[in-house]
């Protein structure tokens, strides 16, 4: 089934009360350098330090009484298991989350102590998603995808409403691309708002599965590779059913960052803004810096998470670029 306007406006009913409006501020440094008012949409002061958190409580609360009894699961890089497990165990069910080897350790300690059942399978998202699966067909979990799931992504939709209520004369907003979970309802909700306004997907060059998707017109899965945005690992799916269509349909550019440019964007989010982002955060910021995004008008820069391990953010600030 499509995913209408109309499934946000219900999530953001749903969730109301139990995640936080995030702060949209203006950004001095990023408008020197582009000429235009930028303005940070600061998503990672969520509760779980990531946008994730309305998607996933969104699809805990829009749970049978037989799903609920019998629990949820997922694959993730980290910050969608995070939020599911907190929005989960909230609600009284149990919480399995499937982690690839490349998701860094501080994300999977912080999923352990919200008491979830963590399962490290093979290096890749991809092999994760198949033990999410597997999992799905032998232990009658309900499977919640952290980006091709229609509940998830109408929670991740509220975001995009806030970001225009706060600021209705966008001319661009930058939102982080990886599965297509956060810019498809992102999206959706802007341009039900303000369809003149731009949607700019940025994604890292080390996980570019969207972007080699949307060239090739179909799904597609490509290597995973570490990455300062490890966030944005994993592929969408051969049998993605939402988010490719919608990605396809709504964002009008999608541009790829490398690690240098993502450790740059960390580095100015920390030093001009004292801010501390991962790098999936990071990407739009990245974007401006390095030319590859130009702006004429009134942006908003979607900083999705700050769970970033603190030797790495050290080592980052410090002027290295570490490939994993």
């Amino acid at each position: 089934m499509a995913i209408a306007f109309t499934d946000i406006l219900e999530a953001r009913r749903r969730i109301a009360g139990r995640v936080l409006r995030t702060p949209m501020r203006r950004s001095p440094g990023l408008e020197r350098i582009a000429g235009t008012p930028v303005l940070l949409k600061c998503e990672h002061h969520q509760t779980t330090g990531s946008f994730k958190l309305r998607g996933a409580t969104n699809a805990v609360l829009s749970l049978t009484e037989e799903e609920h009894s019998r629990g949820v699961v997922t694959f993730s890089t980290g910050n969608h298991g995070r939020a599911l497990s907190h929005a989960a165990i909230a609600a009284g069910t149990r919480a399995v989350v499937c982690m690839s080897a490349l998701v860094p350790s501080n994300k999977v300690e912080a999923i352990r102590a919200l008491g979830a059942d963590i399962r490290i399978v093979g290096k890749s998202q991809d092999e994760a998603e198949r033990a999410a699966s597997e999992l799905e067909k032998t232990e009658g979990l309900r499977r919640v995808s952290p980006m091709d799931d229609a509940a998830v992504i109408a929670g991740q939709g509220t975001l995009g409403m806030e970001v225009m209520e706060d600021a209705p004369e966008l001319e661009t907003v930058l939102v982080p691309l990886s599965g297509g979970g956060l810019i498809s309802g992102v999206a959706l909700a802007v341009k039900t708002l303000s369809p003149q306004t731009r949607i700019i997907g940025v994604g890292s060059k080390s996980c570019p599965a969207m972007a080699a998707s949307l060239e090739a017109g179909r799904p597609v899965e490509v290597p995973e590779e570490p990455s300062l945005a490890d966030s944005l690992g994993g592929g969408i799916g051969l049998e993605n059913r939402h988010t490719f269509d919608m990605t396809k349909r709504y964002v009008d550019e999608c541009v790829l960052v490398g690690e240098d440019d993502i450790a740059a964007g960390i580095r100015f989010a920390y030093e001009a803004e004292g801010e501390v982002i991962e790098g999936a955060a990071a990407v739009g910021i990245a974007a401006l810096l390095n030319g590859s995004v130009k702006l004429s008008g009134p942006t908003a820069i979607i900083l999705s998470g700050k769970n970033i391990a603190p030797d790495l953010h050290r080592c980052v600030i410090n002027g290295e670029t570490p490939r994993a």
